[in-house]
């Protein structure tokens, strides 16, 4: 079920031709993402020898969903990179700093999708541009769509999980510091989680 995506004609045509599944026509519209149920989080070695976790708890973004033809669909989303809580406050203090993210000078952290690809029956590979620090590069995250409900105060929800793995270098963030034994403090490599729940706007 592919819901994102960059309109072109040829997606148009298709879309036009073939049969629309009422099921996914039903998610047409327009959504606000919901910080209080989704979390993006990130996982990085350290020391060589065990994992660091943490996320932004402040991040706001919609999605544009076309549920008649899907390649039409669109996401964004804005992190604020002054709420990074990795549960040490030294640490996050740490990576808000120059040394890191330099949040004082590049306070957010912004991904815009461009297309999808799927990739099989239910995981779709939504891309787009990632900027951290005034750095663009492209992105690709590996995505399930979850599915689609009504909560309890009658909010029309669809929920999304996906991940992706970057080399933070490729985005300015190069600190480090050598180890005793070898290897260094923090990898380059980074894995990114999302787990999104978005509700429709009336």
């Amino acid at each position: 079920m592919g819901l994102f995506g960059r309109t072109n004609d040829s997606a148009r045509a298709s879309a036009t031709t073939a049969t629309v599944d009422p099921a996914l026509a039903a998610l047409t519209g327009e959504y606000t993402i919901d910080p209080a149920h989704s979390t993006i989080s990130f996982t990085v070695r350290h020391a060589m020898v065990t994992n660091v976790r943490g996320a932004f708890t402040e991040h706001e973004g919609s999605l544009s969903l076309d549920g008649t033809n899907p390649a039409a669909s669109s996401a964004s989303i804005d992190v604020s990179i002054a709420s990074v809580d990795t549960g040490m406050a030294d640490r996050d203090g740490h990576l808000r700093s120059a040394d890191f993210f330099d949040a004082e000078t590049f306070p957010k952290m912004s991904f815009r999708s461009t297309s999808v690809e799927q990739l099989d029956a239910e995981t779709y590979r939504l891309a787009g541009d990632l900027t951290i620090k005034d750095v663009t590069r492209p992105l690709s995250i590996d995505l399930e769509f979850n599915g689609s409900a009504t909560d309890p105060y009658g909010n029309e929800r669809v929920g999304f999980e996906g991940s992706a793995t970057i080399l933070r270098s490729e985005w300015g963030l190069t600190w480090n510091a050598a180890l005793e034994t070898g290897g260094v403090m923090v990898s380059d490599k980074v894995k990114l989680s999302f787990d999104i729940s978005a509700i429709k706007k009336a």
